[in-house]
């Protein structure tokens, strides 16, 4: 008898585990990617989200991207309001961004009042070296006029990039 009291609350657990509900996803990634700006000498990245569930007023996304120089993270924190169906994430700008590297972003969905309510994580991985930038904006102003420091009054140009990076 007691065997079979076992087994049956064994069964019994079994069941009631299997019919929890996962956890729901309320966002998930729909891309990823650096975005290199000659114009600017910028790259930075850019992460898109989708949202696939309701997410609660007041929540924000606080994504935390890898810092290609080394040292703490990237952090950028954006609210999410009602009506937004996609949401873009762009970090600051970024310096010494390595070809076929491996750079990882982690992302959390926060309610209010600090409550985590989904975290994930993705990667990055770009297949230009940062070097392909100036060090500095090709361009100055609202007018787009030649930067002088890039495009020197003898007709020469210095297009070279000075960003001082680790091995």
């Amino acid at each position: 008898m007691r065997k079979h009291l076992i087994a049956a609350a064994a069964a019994t657990s079994l069941l009631l585990s299997a019919c929890q509900r996962q956890a729901e996803n309320l966002v998930e990634v729909t891309g990823h990617l650096f975005v290199f700006n000659y114009r600017v000498a910028s790259a930075t990245y850019l992460l898109t989200l989708k949202k696939t569930g309701p997410i609660p007023d007041g929540s924000v996304i606080i994504a935390e991207f890898e810092n290609p120089q080394g040292g703490d993270p990237l952090v950028t924190n954006q609210k999410i309001y009602p009506i937004d169906d996609k949401i873009a994430l762009q970090s600051e700008k970024l310096h010494c961004v390595r070809k076929d590297r491996p750079y990882s972003v982690s992302v959390r969905l926060v309610d209010k009042d600090g409550k985590v309510l989904q975290e994930l994580k993705t990667e990055f991985r770009s297949d230009l070296d940062q070097t392909v930038l100036p060090s500095k904006p090709l361009v100055v102003g609202a007018l787009y006029d030649k930067n002088p420091e890039v495009f020197k009054p003898d007709g020469s140009v210095d297009f070279s990039n000075t960003d001082k990076c680790p091995a």
